[in-house]
């Protein structure tokens, strides 16, 4: 298991963004590095917590508990033979590129050791948007992505440091739990009914998907 791509993303006017300045950091693009990794800060003040990248609408994206986001090459390359066209890592606007590791079948807390500093923990997966379907220009986009499962995972830093693309990739803890990054994206998109069922994850679940959880009980009662 590698890092097999470290992706940056720069600030780019986007018609599909309701960012108020129309800006978007979704467009990455593979980097050497040495870069450094640290946690960013609350959501809604935090952005990345991959340094130099930019994620421009921090009332939806960054902060610690989405501080880097990750997606297995292996998926990518699924895309690719269904979309009929190339995607260059950082397509989908990760700042990982994995090889060799399932990305949307981690848990929910699993840790990951990259290269000799940086440990990062998963904490959710990625909810399509129009941004990312205007960005990639298919049609029907964000119900294709939804419906396939697999939509790579956002990560905590609990360890800072550096990291660059070629660095190994330990899984250090995996919990013993059923709550992987697909279970947890269907559960709060297309199988609400497994709602409660996150809550097994405990605290290494995203702050919004135990709120979601916890209103939908209270719902049912």
């Amino acid at each position: 298991m590698k890092l097999l791509s470290l992706n940056l993303g720069r600030p780019k006017v986007s018609e599909h963004t309701d960012q108020p300045e129309r800006l978007t950091g979704i467009d990455k693009r593979p980097v050497d590095g040495p870069v450094r990794v640290a946690a960013p800060g609350p959501k809604g003040i935090g952005a990345s917590g991959v340094a130099g990248d930019a994620v421009c609408h921090t009332r939806h994206h960054g902060g610690d508990h989405q501080a880097v986001y990750a997606f297995a090459r292996e998926d990518l390359d699924d895309w690719e033979r269904e979309l009929g066209r190339t995607l260059a890592s950082g397509a989908f606007g990760e700042n990982l590129t994995t090889e060799g590791l399932d990305v949307s079948g981690a848990k929910i807390g699993e840790r990951w050791r990259i290269g000799s500093e940086v440990v990062l923990e998963v904490t959710c997966g990625r909810i399509p948007c129009t941004t990312f379907q205007g960005h990639l220009g298919e049609k029907g986009w964000v119900r294709r992505f939804t419906r396939k499962g697999a939509p790579g995972a956002y990560l905590r830093v609990i360890e800072p440091g550096e990291i660059r693309a070629g660095d190994p990739i330990e899984i250090m803890h995996r919990p013993d739990h059923e709550v992987t990054v697909s279970f947890q994206f269907r559960a709060v998109t297309t199988e609400r009914e497994l709602l409660p069922r996150l809550l097994a994850a405990g605290d290494a679940l995203h702050p919004e998907a135990i709120e979601t959880a916890r209103a939908y009980m209270a719902r049912q009662s």
